[in-house]
């Protein structure tokens, strides 16, 4: 028979029942967050972190924190490369001019690594980037160099190979064998995608355009 204790329970129990089912479905979808999430940071290889090289125009000390702030694109190679290092960095300042934010303006950094410290001094990396050599690169392109170590530290958290010929003088002719990737870099420092040399400038611009803009907008 009907009574207000039994009619009570009822929706008591009706209560408690959709409360927990609500409570265990968010946990469900959360769970998914978290698997989602772990996955897609499994999946995106560990690219860059801390270096410390030297400004070749400055000649004062350049780590990673000078990037933060702004999207980087980050090349390295070497000053006497023949063809495909001043390929790759005339590109990137192709690219650097493409993406321009309506109110930020131009918001990519270019940057260029030295893989060749014995022969790529301050003023050698200087000179090659202001194009006393062959081209002249673009004016706000950073010339990264400094010691073998602190250059192989670097190339290491890039994940970039290098190698030199073994026994080779600094005042010999010889070429550096040496990843040809462009990395580009979100203004927290975090990797966000590599471009071979395959990529146009057009190609890259487009892709570069997106992720700046898509950063902008949910900033």
């Amino acid at each position: 028979p009907f009574n207000w204790v039994s009619a009570s329970l009822f929706v008591a129990t009706g209560v408690g029942l959709y409360y927990y089912f609500n409570k265990a479905k968010a946990e469900v979808e959360e769970s998914k967050k978290r698997k989602i999430s772990e996955s897609e940071k499994l999946g995106k290889p560990k690219i860059g972190g801390p270096f410390s090289l030297i400004d070749a125009k400055t000649e004062n000390s350049f780590t990673h924190e000078n990037l933060l702030g702004r999207f980087s694109l980050v090349y390295f190679g070497f000053t006497n490369c023949p063809d495909i290092c001043p390929d790759e960095l005339d590109k990137m300042g192709t690219v650097v001019d493409r993406v321009v934010d309506a109110k930020l303006g131009q918001i990519v950094q270019p940057v260029f690594i030295s893989c060749d410290p014995a022969r790529d001094t301050t003023a050698q990396t200087r000179k090659y980037l202001e194009g006393e050599f062959l081209i002249r690169f673009h004016p706000r392109m950073v010339g990264l160099t400094g010691p073998w170590e602190n250059v192989r530290a670097a190339c290491k958290v890039y994940r970039v190979y290098f190698s030199t010929p073994p026994n080779i003088s600094p005042n010999e002719d010889y070429l550096v064998d040496h990843s040809i990737f462009m990395y580009l870099m979100d203004p927290n420092g975090e990797f966000v995608e590599a471009f071979g040399k395959n990529t146009t400038a057009e190609q890259m611009a487009d892709k570069v355009l997106s992720y700046t803009e898509s950063y902008v907008q949910n900033k």
